[in-house]
């Protein structure tokens, strides 16, 4: 196997983990709304207007990114949206501590407040970085197996880079 068949297959593998992210944590927010409002309103930063139109949009805008990535279209943007999203949540995250908040953050349903003692901002935090390396990782080098990306003439900018191109006008292998 070449190398940049390894780094493809290690994309896939982000490709999908990271939709997978998105997919959960957006279906597990869209079918409790309620609890995504006491979610979102915990963090204690938007007004209520804010609060109901992140906890509105949120779960649909997770769905749609993860959609995207599932399928491969438009990875390299997708990645850097992600990446957007992951730092709001680290920055969120990261303040509710910082203020001696006690919550859950519920980015995989639940969320809202939480008895003193039983946050886990560490773990989340840690998790959050781990799925921004995935997203870096897409945003960098975004060529990744079975995507829709290369198949409508869309095929990553880096990906020309040292590629060379068949007869049929699609990347092969480096050389």
């Amino acid at each position: 196997m070449t190398r940049d068949r390894v780094l493809n297959v290690v994309g896939t593998l982000a490709r999908l983990g990271l939709a997978a992210v998105w997919l959960v944590s957006g279906l597990l927010k869209v079918v409790d709304p309620d609890q995504t409002y006491v979610a979102v309103r915990a963090y204690d930063v938007l007004p209520k207007l804010g609060v109901s139109v992140v906890a509105g949009v949120l779960p649909w805008f997770e769905l749609a990114l993860g959609l995207l990535l599932l399928l491969g279209v438009g990875t390299r943007l997708v990645a850097w949206l992600s990446v957007g999203l992951l730092v709001a949540f680290i920055a969120g995250v990261s303040q509710a501590w910082a203020r001696g908040l006690s919550i859950d953050c519920g980015c995989f349903g639940g969320g809202g407040a939480v008895a003193a003692g039983q946050t886990q901002y560490v773990q989340e935090l840690l998790r959050d970085t781990g799925f921004m390396v995935l997203a870096v990782w897409l945003a960098v080098r975004p060529r990744t197996l079975g995507s829709l990306d290369g198949r409508f003439g869309a095929a990553p900018a880096a990906a020309g880079v040292g590629a060379r191109r068949d007869a049929r006008g699609t990347e092969g292998d480096r050389d």
